[in-house]
């Protein structure tokens, strides 16, 4: 999953939850609503992000990461929000 929620929001003391999109390899092609990543975005192999399924997720569910967490580019975070409008609509 990518966290897409902002870092003033994750680390406020009083907010237990996070804003996730889910990240899966089962690819299917040509989903208006899908980012398609390439393994050297995310450490995995190729994979997507299924916008239309945006959730909030209890941070106590989280668990440490084995490695580094990795960062979307600035261009695939402006293209993920356009994903997520389309799936809400607007």
């Amino acid at each position: 999953m990518v966290v897409v929620s902002t870092d003033d929001r994750n680390l406020h003391p009083r907010v237990n939850t996070v804003l996730v999109v889910p990240l899966t390899t089962s690819i299917v092609r040509e989903v208006p609503t899908h980012v398609y990543l390439s393994p050297g975005e995310t450490g995995l192999e190729q994979s997507v992000l299924r916008a239309e399924d945006i959730a909030v997720v209890p941070k106590a569910g989280l668990v440490e990461p084995r490695n580094k967490l990795r960062a979307l580019t600035n261009s695939r975070i402006c293209q993920l929000v356009e994903k997520i409008k389309y799936a809400m609509g607007c």
